[in-house]
């Protein structure tokens, strides 16, 4: 059987088909079509239908378009959100509690189910009804709780530190919010969130439009 491969952006673009997907099926419509989904989405529809057809078996139908329920539930399927992938957190300061308290990780398929930390005024306490654990007894409940995903929100100064320690424990996801470069094994997945980077497109595009204005 062969793997299809997938680029980072291709697989960023599927959750924000998704949400729109659901917008549809809210709003009580059944079809949808790729010109109409382009316009939207401001895709364009060749790139839209190789997305689509990567992963679902709807073709779609003249004039119609394909199902919107068909491919809400073949996206999330193909996005894990079917099942539940639990993570711990690592460092519950500011970003890290707003993540644990953060609602709609469950609509995707993912649960944060602990938090770690080393300031022993947080541990023993709870954020979003889950229990903040000792960052010491993370290895005990990752093989207690078979849990191979962690995220990183740590300061930068310890995130390598922490990051060793939590493959050193079992971790083979990670999810790094802390601002640094992380340096792992081949064997572990690592996804980094780039406040920066995001914003800087953000100010580029936003520079370009009002460059088209003037």
């Amino acid at each position: 059987m062969i793997m299809r491969t997938f680029s980072k952006n291709q697989l960023q673009r599927y959750p924000i088909y998704l949400k729109y997907f659901k917008e549809l099926q809210a709003d009580g419509l059944s079809d949808i079509s790729s010109p109409k989904i382009a316009r939207a989405l401001g895709y364009s529809e060749e790139q839209i239908r190789k997305d689509l057809q990567a992963v679902s078996d709807d073709a779609g139908r003249p004039k119609k378009g394909r199902s919107v329920e068909k491919l809400i539930e073949n996206i999330e399927s193909f996005l894990g959100y079917r099942g539940e992938a639990e993570a711990f957190l690592l460092g519950t300061g500011h970003l890290g509690a707003a993540l644990m308290n953060y609602p709609n990780f469950q609509e995707m398929g993912f649960s944060i189910t602990e938090g770690f930390d080393v300031d022993p005024d947080k541990i023993g306490k709870s954020i979003g009804g889950k229990p903040v654990l000792s960052m010491k007894d993370l290895p005990a409940e990752m093989a207690r709780r078979h849990c191979r995903i962690v995220i990183l929100a740590v300061p930068v100064a310890v995130a390598q530190e922490v990051a060793d320690f939590a493959i050193g424990s079992g971790a083979l996801g990670i999810w790094n919010f802390a601002p640094t470069h992380i340096n792992v094994l081949d064997s572990v997945v690592i996804e980094n969130v780039n406040l920066a980077s995001s914003l800087a497109v953000l100010n580029h595009r936003l520079n370009e439009k009002m460059a088209k204005r003037r």
